[in-house]
């Protein structure tokens, strides 16, 4: 007897089974969460297809509602047309004016008891309605009479049912007339017939319940009359009607409007989490955004703290924070090397400063307190003193500025402290440079007038010495009969040898002042004054070129303010080249020196002098002209080229410019201005 075959693997079939049924109910599971989703969104769909219906139709009701309210509104000016006197030119204007404010309407119509027409109004917003054919003009005719006949019956107005009205270009419109009896107590007197255009009727409509959607007016049967709008695009249409039961001519309106509807379903709580799972994550990357923001604008800021510490660091100009109350918050290195003090020596530390000499300490605590009293103004420059940590003094220059936040409210001053003791160095240096110049170039002045001294001195000393020697001859031949005479004689010889002895005395009087160094402080000084200190050598020289000098020096002239000294170097500059320039000119030979007061101001008064030095030789060129106050530049073969340097120096210290131009026929004139002294 054989026996089965048997499984030689019971246990790996037994797992798989085992996978098989765990795969089973995985499956399962899927499928009933997935048959649970799938009914989650039928039923989602369903109540927002339910929800769209129902907002379309409380929409409809909503335009019904609104529609009829318009058309009621409508009547009641009807009856006050109906109201008015039956004469045509008086119906008529009152039934245009009633046109003007109801833009629904194409035409107004009186008719008598028989429906005769007594008068008529057409709209202004529309074109007048053509004539209809026969046929259709009579039953227009029969359905107006229809109407007014159902309004006579009930004493209300009536409908007459609608009927298309061609319009030129193959288009037309629906239009319906409303008649209104003309009552008298019970006996009717006339119709009042308005003519109604079924698409302006739409139009009354508010705006928002025709955006994104269409309205339409119906025939009971579904027949289109008007349609106003069309509905967006979308998956389905919805349609929501509301009947308007108009008297004699029932209508309905339409509404549709399409959707796209949604595939989740929003008032659950699936909807729920994943709405708050979409803003956790929307969180957090917003979050890890602003971290990142976060850490550039730090490392944005520490870098600018950086550069500004590496900035600060470089600065030779010290810096110098304080708070309200005069305490020390801040100080930049240049500061410390300035004072000999580190940052945490000074930092914190109030008055009396460790840098104020102790000699000076009260008038900077007062300076101080008006500092911070309000008694000083901001960013204005302070010399003072400070006191380096080895006990050395040096000027210094602080300029001081309010601390001020964001929202400026100040918190305390910051200073500029500048070491100014190089620029003390250089301004005297610059000052004994200048001085030194200045004694140069008297110098030279002087070495070329000595020719000029060495002529005109020999003569006034050989005759004191022709008149010495006749008076020792005089004395010692006389006798005493003729004592009396002689004695004459002799008077007369010493008057000529003092007189000589003065014009010798004068010559070299005038240049003993023009060499010696004497005080530099500005004064008030006459006009004439400054050409009288200069004239005698001038004249010297002019005499010795056969030249003439000419002296225009009004008295009147009111005082300049000057340095004497200096002017009178840059008069005697400028008369020594008008005649070395008139030296090699053949001709007369003049040389003027002239001072004037300038024309006066609008308020009447001389605003400053001007001095002019003019001479008759051959002018300057243009090259020359162009390097004319070049230092170290000149024509003559023995010049230094610093007489015009120096002189302009000078007269821009004195805040004027020194100026040339052509003087006609020949010649040249400088000038230059001084004010006046006050």
């Amino acid at each position: 007897m054989t026996r089965p075959p048997q499984d030689p693997h019971p246990r790996a079939l037994a797992a798989l089974r085992g996978a098989w049924r765990r795969w089973a109910l995985w499956g399962a599971l899927v499928l009933v969460v997935a048959g649970l989703l799938a009914t989650l969104v039928w039923l989602a769909r369903g109540y927002e297809i339910e929800q769209v219906q129902r907002d379309l139709e409380r929409d409809s009701a909503d335009a019904a509602q609104a529609l009829r309210q318009r058309l009621a509104r409508n009547l009641q000016d009807l009856h006050s047309l109906a109201t008015t006197p039956a004469d045509p030119v008086g119906w008529w204007s009152a039934a245009s004016n009633v046109l003007h404010e109801h833009r629904e309407w194409l035409r107004l119509q009186w008719r008598g008891p028989a429906l005769r027409l007594q008068a008529a109004a057409d709209s202004a917003f529309f074109p007048p309605l053509p004539p209809a054919a026969p046929d259709g003009e009579a039953a227009a005719a029969a359905d107006i009479a229809l109407a007014c006949n159902l309004a006579r019956k009930s004493g209300s107005a009536a409908y007459a049912p609608s009927r298309y009205v061609p319009r030129p270009g193959g288009l037309g419109e629906e239009v319906m007339e409303l008649c209104l009896p003309i009552l008298n107590g019970a006996q009717v007197q006339g119709y009042v017939i308005a003519t109604h255009t079924l698409e302006g009727l739409l139009t009354l409509l508010p705006p928002g319940l025709t955006r994104g959607q269409s309205v339409a007016l119906t025939e009971l049967d579904g027949t289109r009359l008007a349609v106003l709008g069309a509905p967006r695009r979308g998956t389905r249409v919805f349609v929501a009607q509301q009947v308007l039961d108009l008297p004699g001519a029932p209508m309905v309106l339409r509404l549709e409007g399409a959707r796209q509807l949604p595939d989740v379903f929003p008032n659950v709580l699936t909807a729920l989490v994943t709405g708050l799972s979409i803003a956790l994550v929307t969180v957090l990357a917003l979050l890890a955004g602003d971290f990142r923001r976060r850490q550039r604008a730090e490392a944005e800021l520490a870098e600018a703290l950086a550069f500004r510490k590496a900035m600060e660091d470089s600065l030779v100009t010290g810096l110098r924070a304080r708070d309200l109350e005069g305490r020390i918050t801040y100080v930049n290195p240049a500061f410390c090397a300035m004072v000999g003090y580190g940052a945490d020596e000074l930092i914190g530390r109030g008055a009396p400063a460790p840098y104020w000499p102790p000699e000076r300490a009260h008038e900077y605590g007062e300076r101080l307190a008006l500092r911070y009293g309000g008694q000083a103004s901001a960013r204005e420059g302070v010399e003072s003193v400070f006191m380096h940590q080895d006990g050395t003094r040096f000027p210094v220059l602080i300029f001081e500025a309010p601390l001020l936040t964001s929202g400026g409210q100040q918190t305390g001053w910051m200073s500029a402290v500048m070491d100014v003791t190089a620029q003390r160095r250089a301004e005297e240096s610059s000052r004994a440079s200048h001085e030194r110049l200045q004694a140069s170039a008297r110098l030279a002045t002087v070495g070329e007038m000595a020719s000029l001294m060495s002529h005109e001195l020999n003569q006034p000393l050989a005759v004191i010495a022709s008149y010495a020697n006749g008076s020792l001859n005089l004395l010692q031949g006389a006798s005493a009969a003729d004592t009396h005479a002689t004695l004459g004689d002799v008077r007369t010889a010493l008057a000529r040898i003092a007189e000589q002895a003065g014009r010798a005395g004068k010559v070299i009087h005038s240049v003993r002042d023009l060499v010696r160094q004497r005080s530099t402080a500005r004064e008030a000084v006459t006009p004439r004054a400054l050409f009288d200190t200069v004239l005698p050598l001038v004249q010297l020289q002019a005499r010795k070129l056969g030249a003439t000098v000419q002296l225009e020096v009004p008295p009147e002239l009111p005082a300049v303010w000057c340095e004497p000294t200096m002017i009178e170097q840059v008069l005697l500059n400028l008369a020594r080249n008008g005649l070395q320039a008139m030296d090699e000119v053949p001709g007369a030979r003049a040389l003027r020196l002239q001072a004037r007061a300038l024309p006066v101001t609008a308020l009447g008064f001389v605003s400053s002098v001007e001095f002019s030095v003019a001479d008759t030789g051959g002018g300057i060129s243009e090259a020359v002209a162009a390097e004319l106050f070049t230092p170290f530049f000149t024509t003559k073969a023995e010049g230094m080229g610093l007489g015009l340097s120096l002189c302009r120096t000078v007269i821009e210290q004195h805040g004027s410019a020194l100026q040339h131009q052509p003087q006609s026929p020949s010649g040249t004139v400088f000038s230059f201005r001084l004010p006046l002294a006050r």
